[in-house]
């Protein structure tokens, strides 16, 4: 999802957040950089590069803020990092089918839309009454310029 400085307030004052400059750069941050599933440092680096004022602390409370108004997601990609991407509900209007594909090689990770898991999850309540509200899915294996690259076998 594309947003400007206006849709990153509506969005901010459609919480009930103040708007602040180290809100609207932290937003504009990451969803500039949607498909780069940042760290808190990276994201630093970025709003600080325009606002050299800002410090660490605020980035992280902003970060803490946007997390628990879903605003944000919170990720965890298996490389010792805490990562951050724009909530799902604000790039797909859905907040439950998201997952990510992760290359082996060079590390690389892209999102996938979409959720092949939908009748299986029906299966699991039908039979356990175990009510899931959501999933994280991460499929490992080689992307497209890694296999052109080294030739693995599918």
């Amino acid at each position: 999802m594309s947003l400007d400085r206006n849709g990153f307030a509506d969005l901010l004052r459609g919480k009930g957040l103040k708007v602040t400059p180290q809100r609207l750069a932290v937003l504009s941050a990451l969803f500039q950089e949607a498909d780069s599933h940042l760290t808190a440092e990276e994201i630093y680096h970025i709003v600080k590069a325009e606002n050299p004022d800002i410090g660490l602390a605020t980035v992280y409370r902003t970060i803490q803020t946007l997390l628990e108004l879903k605003i944000i997601d919170r990720i965890y990609l298996d490389d010792g990092y805490v990562r951050y991407e724009p909530g799902h509900i604000y790039e797909t209007g859905d907040s439950h089918h998201h997952h990510h594909l992760i290359c082996v090689k060079c590390g690389h990770v892209r999102s996938f839309q979409g959720d092949l898991l939908e009748e299986f999850e029906k299966k699991i309540e039908e039979k356990t009454g175990f009510q899931i509200q959501d999933h994280d899915v991460k499929l490992y294996g080689y992307c497209v310029d890694c296999l052109k690259e080294t030739n693995v076998k599918k």
